[in-house]
């Protein structure tokens, strides 16, 4: 099972509200999540990023690859993604 950190949509028409989740790569965007590990929120400004780090790193240790989007909300939070 390949795991991946992603984002998955929430919030009304016209009005995106992300969350960071973790979930096997082959389910849909916005189908079963094993974990929701933050979310993301670009209507603010500044945009509001919450990510848990702990729960972050261990996926990561665990082998989880991070989509490019939570590649750069990871790099701007200050988390390493190697």
């Amino acid at each position: 099972m390949a795991v991946r950190l992603r984002l998955t949509r929430i919030g009304g028409k016209k009005d995106p509200v992300w969350r960071v989740v973790v979930a096997d790569q082959r389910s849909p965007r916005d189908g079963r999540v094993i974990e929701t590990v933050g979310h993301y929120n670009a209507q603010t400004h500044p945009s509001t990023i919450v990510i848990d780090e702990e729960r972050v790193r261990s996926w990561l240790d665990r082998g989880a690859q991070p989509s490019d989007t939570v590649k750069k909300l990871l790099r701007t939070q200050g988390i390493s993604t190697s």
